[in-house]
């Protein structure tokens, strides 16, 4: 019988990393905000050096710049920025669920029904829907079966979270969401890859508006 090495513990730095990481992507920590060591480890309730080692992950990502004069802050992603994101998107997504069309299997269209029907139980919760979101559309990137798609999306995916829960104040947008993701995944069920795409653009449009509006209105304040 082989081998299965067992899953090394969560370090706390690696747990300061994620809560962090999941601070910004919901808007608890926003785009401009010091960053002190001291009141991350208060808040988290952990000693400073795990945070220390967090704030180094999350500035090697982006999320944490440093500006003159005010020290570390969480990063902001400006209107040309977020416009250039959704151009990559725009390009790499619609192939990505055209692959998925051709590749997805059984068992994974019944994940992506299952995490659909859990999306609709959270639809009141613009947080946790927020949070859904991101596992929903990595398991959609997974079924197109192609390492160099996932680990792109990835990486686009990092910039995002600094736009922090662009819907969560958009009800409509938080439904029409929701029914893009349930063509998507009837499109990958019927193995349709025009239609897979051209659900994605659609898809794609929608967050675009949304997260510009979101970002502009933010801006206003």
């Amino acid at each position: 019988m082989p081998h299965t090495p067992e899953k090394k513990p969560e370090s706390l730095g690696q747990a300061a990393y994620r809560q962090l990481q999941e601070a910004i992507e919901t808007g608890v920590l926003k785009p401009g905000d010091r960053v002190s060591v001291n009141a991350l480890a208060d808040r988290l309730a952990i000693s400073r050096t795990p945070v220390r080692e967090a704030i180094a992950w999350l500035e090697t990502d982006g999320l944490i710049v440093h500006q003159p004069y005010l020290g570390r802050v969480i990063a902001e992603l400006d209107h040309q920025m977020v416009n250039e994101l959704y151009a990559l998107r725009f390009v790499i997504e619609p192939a990505a669920v055209g692959m998925a069309a051709k590749n997805a299997t059984d068992a994974e269209i019944d994940v992506l029904r299952e995490m659909l029907e859990f999306e609709r139980s959270v639809l009141d919760d613009p947080i946790e829907r927020e949070r859904h979101n991101r596992r929903f559309h990595n398991a959609l990137y997974r079924t197109a079966h192609n390492r160099y798609v996932i680990s792109t999306l990835r990486a686009l995916q990092t910039p995002m979270i600094l736009l922090g829960p662009a819907t969560a104040t958009n009800p409509k947008r938080l439904q029409d969401a929701y029914a893009e993701h349930a063509e998507l995944v009837e499109c990958i069920a019927a193995h349709d890859t025009d239609g897979a795409r051209a659900a994605m653009v659609r898809h794609l449009t929608g967050g675009q508006r949304a997260r510009v509006s979101y970002l502009l209105n933010r801006q206003a304040d």
